[in-house]
């Protein structure tokens, strides 16, 4: 939250959208100390964010995502398919309501994530537990 707290507003909006890529990451002078490697990919219709303090809003149509990344802390692999979904937070407190099939696992020095279907939990600094895609998400830090 502290980083968060006089961010300015911000809203955007995007129609289609779809991009994927790889990076390798480490000691680049940029804050990035610990080698990491990955992959995403993401592709979907109907895209809406805003942000104005420690407050954020997003919501989504049909979308599908996956992505994998091993670095010296931790491993993650997930896919995600969503028809849709809205998501609002204030400051650490979160809550999503959509229908998803967020399928993968994590796990590393951040926590442990693993998900089956859409149904599943989160524990480490961010904390959650979702059904289905809806999720109630705790961050601690």
């Amino acid at each position: 939250m502290i980083d968060t707290f006089d961010r300015p507003g911000k809203a955007k909006a995007e129609g289609t959208y779809a991009g994927a890529g790889t990076y390798a990451a480490a000691f680049d002078g940029k804050g990035k100390r610990i080698p990491r490697i990955g992959a995403c990919a993401a592709a979907g219709v109907g895209r809406a964010r805003a942000e104005l303090s420690v407050l954020e809003a997003e919501a989504k149509g049909p979308n599908a995502s996956a992505g994998a990344e091993a670095s010296l802390t931790g491993v993650a692999a997930m896919a995600r398919a969503e028809i849709a979904s809205a998501s609002a937070s204030a400051g650490p407190v979160g809550l999503k309501v959509g229908l998803g099939v967020d399928t993968g696992a994590s796990i590393g020095l951040g926590g442990v994530e693993a998900k089956f279907l859409g149904t599943g939990f989160s524990i480490g600094p961010k904390t959650s537990v979702s059904v289905l895609g809806s999720e109630v998400s705790c961050v601690v830090m």
